[in-house]
């Protein structure tokens, strides 16, 4: 069975054609007519990349500059470097004004889009705000610097860096908590490295049935033979409390805030030797 096309389908079909040709051909008119605005948007568009790339560049050099200078004049690690990222912040802010300016878009512009947006952007801003204060506070008052062992909000660790909005802390296990500076700055902070020396104080239980002045003697020998315990301060091991089970002993000495880990690890370790000992003949 043979299909038949009617003229008129033949009809529709050329109309069909026709107006997709007249498409095209106004289509290409259109970007022929528009080619010069195209070309200017494109050239804009590569100067504003250039402009970018550059200025990153330039910022980064301004930078390695200032750090050096820094260096030289022996400012401060924590000030340093709260200096550099905050100028690295504002000098990529100005970047981007610059090629924002490139681009068509003013800065009236630019402030007016921040305005529109609020109250949400006001409470973000209020945020930033607060950790930055939090920032020059710490920096202005040094309740802890950069290397300080510290302990805040729950948390403790080495002081790793002093950024324009946190702080971050390098804890023992090599793990990076940051922390808001307007959080740090209104918390208590335990700082463990202000001082050159730090106590020493090991708590430990003993059975009852255990001499307490045997131990107590061979803990202070102990400590007498270690170098890393300062032999002048006064070292003591004491009974400090009592369970139903233990008796809860206590022993002091001081360290070097720098060996205060090591030495307390090793003491423990010592400890338990001269405890086994201890017990084992009661």
């Amino acid at each position: 069975m043979t299909s038949e096309i009617s003229i008129d389908d033949v009809e529709k079909i050329m109309d069909s054609n026709a107006s997709q040709i007249e498409k095209t051909n106004f289509l290409i008119q259109y970007l022929l007519d528009k080619r010069e605005v195209f070309l200017n948007y494109f050239i804009t568009i590569l100067i504003a990349i250039i402009v970018f790339a550059i200025g990153r560049k330039i910022v980064k050099f301004v930078l390695k500059i200032l750090n050096k200078w820094m260096q030289r004049r022996q400012v401060e690690i924590s000030v340093s470097k709260f200096i550099m990222s905050l100028s690295g912040f504002a000098l990529n802010i100005l970047l981007i004004f610059m090629v924002a300016g490139i681009l068509g878009v003013g800065t009236s512009s630019i402030v007016a889009l921040v305005g529109s947006a609020g109250l949400a952007i006001g409470l973000a801003l209020q945020g930033s705000l607060s950790n930055l204060a939090g920032g020059v506070l710490i920096l202005l008052l040094k309740p802890f610097r950069i290397g300080d062992y510290i302990i805040a909000l729950g948390e403790e660790g080495t002081v790793e860096n002093i950024d324009i909005f946190y702080t971050r802390i390098l804890t023992t296990d090599n793990k990076v908590i940051v922390i808001p500076n307007g959080t740090i700055s209104g918390a208590n902070v335990t700082n463990t490295s202000t001082a050159n020396e730090r106590m020493l104080i090991l708590d430990f239980m003993v059975d009852y049935e255990a001499d307490t002045e045997e131990v107590r003697e061979k803990i202070l020998k102990l400590f007498n033979e270690e170098e890393r315990i300062d032999q002048e301060k006064k070292m003591s091991v004491v009974i400090c409390g009592l369970t139903p089970i233990k008796v809860k002993m206590q022993a002091k000495a001081w360290v070097k805030t720098e060996d205060y880990w090591d030495v307390r690890y090793d003491m423990f370790e010592k400890i338990k030797k001269i405890l086994v000992t201890v017990q084992t003949q009661a």
